[in-house]
């Protein structure tokens, strides 16, 4: 039977082009691997634990009571309410929760919503790397050119000449990412300082990824880009409530930006996902305002985890960059014997029964980092134990 071409051209991958160089993301291959031999997952970041129980309580009465229909696009008063408030009480920022606010499906359709309505195609976007692995999609989606800059491992510090050589005509925004995923970085005053005065030189606008704000350690401090007097008015605060209270599946996330800029945010918002779970948005803004005993029993149990996990890497024989901030751990293979971070995740769920992700998946060259794992401890203490011991018995053969 001869091959009929009409069918041989609807089976072609329809992928288009600007996602087609990505593939499939990391984290999906390694938690993959992970159910697949029954590992410990270590790779992606989610916890293995419940959130407060009187939070889930709360969404639990709210769907029952209802009602369960379209809340407003840029979300319920009480919860962008909440989210100025917080930003008051953190920060000393004052947000008005009408024009400044906008509720989204979690930080990465904000970081979306925002990419989307702000970029045309032909802009360029300058992303830091190591770089959370959605940015450079959306940004490719938006038909913008992206310029990388380059945090080097050990420690990670901010080039300023290339940093300040990436900025160029076509320049449109500079992406950060503070604590930052996965290296831990906590990007300092001085460091925002200087990247709000590059984009008041460029007429550009700065976006910062800051989900992890309230785990941050060793007596460092989290700076929010809102606070820096230049980029009150030309930058996009993109956070969520996933990470702060351990409900990754709600997707509860935000952008606060000046209103002509959270216009944009709002213009493209409505066409992706239009609005959010009321219910979950209920009980998330009861959650914002916990008490400060939460806030500091929350960052108490992650410097515990962080300790206990550092050390035990250290014990086996890795090389550990402990981090400032957010909830993973880069470990050197090298002294262990192995060099491909790539070859090593891939081994390790089968041979070992931990998952781990390759870090250099989070920048552009492979080659910047592919002696580096990550590792979260956003997990059980018995979980972490458990990895660990896993990973004792696989190098004592």
């Amino acid at each position: 039977m001869k091959n009929n071409p009409n069918i041989q051209k609807q089976t072609q991958d329809p992928t288009v082009s600007a996602l087609r160089p990505f593939g499939t993301s990391i984290f999906t291959e390694m938690t993959a691997l992970a159910v697949e031999f029954g590992a410990v997952n270590l790779s992606q970041g989610f916890p293995d634990f419940e959130g407060p129980l009187e939070v889930r309580q709360k969404a639990a009465e709210a769907i029952i009571r209802g009602p369960n229909q379209y809340p407003p696009s840029m979300g319920i008063p009480a919860l962008r309410q909440a989210i100025a408030r917080k930003m008051m009480r953190f920060y000393g920022i004052e947000v008005y929760p009408e024009t400044e606010v906008t509720v989204t499906a979690g930080a990465t359709e904000g970081l979306t919503a925002t990419l989307l309505g702000i970029l045309e195609p032909g802009d360029e976007v300058i992303l830091i790397e190591p770089a959370y692995d959605s940015y450079a999609p959306i940004a490719s989606l938006a038909g913008a050119g992206i310029r990388f800059v380059r945090l080097a491992p050990p420690d990670f510090n901010l080039p300023l000449h290339d940093l300040e050589a990436a900025f160029g005509p076509r320049t449109k925004a500079i992406m950060i990412n503070t604590p930052q995923n996965p290296c831990g970085k906590v990007f300092t005053e001085e460091e925002l300082t200087i990247i709000g005065d590059l984009c008041v030189k460029h007429d550009c606008y700065a976006i910062s990824d800051e989900v992890y704000e309230h785990l941050v350690y060793g007596g460092n401090t989290h700076v929010t880009l809102l606070s820096i007097p230049s980029l009150r008015q030309r930058g996009f605060l993109v956070s969520s409530t996933a990470k702060t209270f351990s409900m990754t599946g709600w997707k509860q996330g935000y952008v606060i930006a000046a209103p002509p800029l959270s216009k944009a945010v709002r213009m493209s918002h409505q066409f992706i996902t239009f609005s959010g779970q009321p219910a979950l948005q209920e009980a998330m803004a009861m959650a914002i305002d916990s008490p400060d005993s939460y806030y500091g029993e929350l960052l108490g149990s992650y410097t515990r985890k962080r300790a206990y996990l550092c050390e035990g890497l250290k014990e086996l024989g890795f090389h550990v960059l402990e981090p400032d901030g957010a909830y993973y751990v880069l470990a050197d293979i090298r002294p262990l014997g192995f060099e491909d971070d790539y070859g090593f995740c891939r081994m390790l769920p089968k041979e070992a029964g931990v998952a781990a992700i390759p870090s250099s998946c989070f920048w552009k060259e492979r080659s910047c980092a592919r002696e580096l794992v990550r590792f979260c401890f956003c997990k059980k203490d018995e979980t972490l134990e458990e990895g660990v011991r896993r990973l004792r018995k696989w190098l004592a053969k």
